[in-house]
């Protein structure tokens, strides 16, 4: 964090005024002999490098004793009575970075009657399993919840905190970094320790022509959100090790604004990232033939069909079938890439698949780099070959 500071001894009318003309939102003014700066101000900083030196950016660091924050945290996603699958990930990598500092690792798990989830977790090397159990935590409600997390990290103070980017974790880590004071880099896809235990987050900036990689060495916890499948999910052991501490829930946590009435399940419907096999289709098999053979494909192998983010911008597929920063992360044991060029931002919500066979009739098309096995030519022609093979053997 840094702050603008005027330097009065050298304000002249001129000079002034020339720096209120300098400002594009419109945040300075110059009244009275005083030269001021509002709250209208956005830091882009051309009162500095213009101002003829009326300005100065001064940068505000804070020291933190990293010795008094340890452990790495999980945020435990419990719905329902039943973790989500992120959640384990989510362990797995905890465990990972944990190596570097040796570190203990943590799972945060707040609900009402989740003993056994609280067992569960300990199958997948947490050390530590903190449980928030009351009923005023049922039913998702962010006040109580961020209270509860809170009261966690003021107890425990553990270095980094993993959350799942879950519906719930989106609304939950945002808040509690803000309370904490400290940073929340979102959607994570790679996570690495430093042995001072900075954590570098890095995710996909500028519609993913990029990699961000960011650091909070100045603040503590570190906050990151990742997406389900983009961590590989580790086998549980079959002997539970680890210990459940249970935490006092206090009458000033459990009060909320909202009070919840009641709850309706929502209707279940296709999820592409629990998808064995996917067949994906982009602007190079966008035509309805085409399509009604990708389907055809995925009933043939069990599989959904998917989609680029231009079939969804012309309305041609539903939002929920489309894979890449912008829709969904997948990591299926097959899938198919029709006629889909390959962008980062698609290639980045599917390329941990296990296996990948791109069909493209560009030779040097972005998707080739990312797939095992590679197929040039026309899907139009490819695809049915393909079907017909399939039924043959079946």
């Amino acid at each position: 964090m840094g702050k603008l500071v005027i330097r009065r001894d050298l304000v002249t009318p001129d000079k002034a005024n020339a720096l209120v003309d300098i400002c594009p939102f419109g945040a300075i003014c110059y009244e009275n002999g005083i030269l001021d700066i509002s709250s209208g101000c956005k830091m882009c900083k051309m009162c500095v490098r213009k101002g003829q030196g009326l300005v100065e950016f001064h940068e505000e660091t804070k020291s933190i004793d990293k010795n008094l924050w340890r452990g790495i945290c999980v945020y435990a996603d419990c719905t329902g009575g039943k973790l989500h699958r992120v959640t384990f990930e989510l362990c797995g990598k905890a465990k990972e970075l944990a190596c570097v500092t040796g570190h203990p690792v943590y799972a945060l798990l707040i609900g009402h009657e989740v003993s056994a989830c609280a067992e569960q977790l300990l199958h997948y090397g947490v050390d530590k399993v903190f449980v928030y159990d009351h009923p005023a935590f049922a039913d998702f409600r962010v006040e109580p919840y961020a209270a509860a997390f809170c009261d966690f990290i003021d107890k425990e103070k553990p270095s980094s905190i993993l959350v799942g980017a879950t519906n719930l974790g989106r609304q939950l880590a945002p808040r509690v970094a803000a309370r904490c004071r400290t940073g929340l880099t979102a959607d994570c896809t790679v996570l690495q320790m430093k042995e001072n235990t900075d954590l570098i987050q890095i995710r996909p900036a500028f519609g993913g022509n990029i990699m961000a990689q960011i650091v909070t060495p100045n603040t503590r916890p570190q906050f990151c959100t990742v997406r389900y499948k983009v961590f590989s999910e580790p086998k549980p052991t079959d002997v539970p090790s680890g210990e459940i501490i249970p935490m006092a829930v206090t009458e000033e946590m459990c009060r909320a604004a909202v009070e919840i009435l009641g709850s309706v399940a929502k209707p279940t419907d296709i999820d592409i990232a629990e998808a064995d096999v996917i067949v994906a289709v982009g602007r190079g098999a966008a035509s309805e033939a085409m399509r009604a053979m990708a389907k055809e494909l995925a009933d043939l192998l069990g599989g959904v069909v998917a989609c680029t983010r231009p079939l969804v911008e012309e309305n041609i597929m539903d939002a929920k079938r489309q894979i890449g920063l912008s829709g969904r992360t997948v990591k299926p044991k097959l899938i198919f890439a029709l006629g889909i060029s390959g962008a980062v931002q698609f290639a980045a919500g599917m390329k941990s698949s296990d296996c990948i066979v791109a069909v493209n009739s560009d030779p040097a098309a972005p998707i080739f780099d990312v797939a095992h096995y590679c197929v040039v030519g026309d899907v139009n022609a490819i695809v049915p070959k393909l079907i017909d093979h399939i039924k043959g053997v079946s």
